[in-house]
């Protein structure tokens, strides 16, 4: 073994990095936060302070739940893989760099849905923004190759993300990752977009509950930061179950899209109910 010699290198789905180095904490920072309980004291990956105590709860859910369902899942999954495979060849997943947390990113799978080239052809890039930063792309686009708008439109695409639930970079539920170049975009416009990261990334959300292509950017952000809130204030998995079984009830037509303010109300409910008695923020 020559791992003595030289350190060795991480492999494609081990690649994880800070954008930005923690910065040091001033003497007067460092008093203050003495003076604080453990609880609030502010994070060096830049999540909010309060995120660190539903952590354990959260990864607890993802976990017993990524694993329960590894039948079902991992035979969709090898399934669709082999329809790509087979009508339009290797490689079956799509992997790129997203921003998955405050300042963190990952290499995030997805099935391969769009012919070969598409990333070149359709990016926040290349495509002009008008009137939203989110870079939606309709089933019904060319890029999609005939197998994978069926995946899409059976929102089986973020299925592989479930391996980056299972390594801690992802959680089931949480806002979408997003490309750096989108979030540049939405923080040129909307200063409080990084708080839209306040939780960790999912594979579904409260804007699936609506539909992303019924919302506008400022619309969409809002539902992403008050779920963020929801969880910083009181986090139940019950929240995560409700929109996880509603997600799924949707994509399979069995029930209607939720509008906003039925979304902001779930929200309120579940951080109330989580809230334990007299207790609040």
């Amino acid at each position: 073994m020559d791992g003595q010699s030289q350190p060795s290198r991480p492999s494609p789905f081990q690649e994880e990095r800070l954008i930005d180095p923690p910065r040091p904490m001033a003497l007067g920072e460092f008093e203050d936060a003495r003076g604080r309980s453990p609880a609030r004291v502010p994070r060096e990956d830049g999540a909010p302070e309060s995120v660190r105590g539903i952590a354990p709860a959260k990864r607890a859910f993802d976990l017993s739940l990524a694993v329960l369902a590894a039948p079902l899942w991992l035979t969709t999954l090898v399934l669709a893989a082999t329809a790509i495979a087979v009508t339009s060849g290797l490689p079956v997943l799509y992997i790129s760099s997203r921003r998955v947390g405050r300042r963190r990113t990952a290499r995030v799978l997805k099935l391969r849905v769009m012919v070969k080239n598409a990333e070149r052809l359709v990016n926040r890039d290349t495509v002009p923004i008008d009137g939203a930063r989110f870079l939606n792309i309709p089933s019904t686009s060319p890029v999609y190759t005939r197998v994978g708008r069926w995946i899409e439109r059976c929102s089986l695409t973020e299925l592989p993300q479930l391996f980056n639930v299972l390594r801690g970079e992802m959680s089931i539920i949480g806002n979408r990752p997003l490309p750096e170049n989108v979030v540049a975009a939405l923080s040129a416009s909307f200063p409080e977009a990084e708080e839209r990261f306040g939780t960790p990334a999912g594979l579904a959300g409260p804007v699936q509950l609506v539909g992303r292509d019924q919302l506008g950017d400022a619309e969409r952000l809002e539902l992403e930061i008050a779920y963020c809130e929801a969880c910083r204030r009181a986090y139940s998995p019950l929240l995560d179950l409700y929109v996880l079984v509603n997600t799924i009830l949707i994509c399979l037509r069995l029930r209607r899209r939720l509008t906003v303010p039925e979304v902001r109300e779930v929200l309120r409910r579940f951080s109330r109910r989580a809230l334990p008695e007299g207790g609040g923020s």
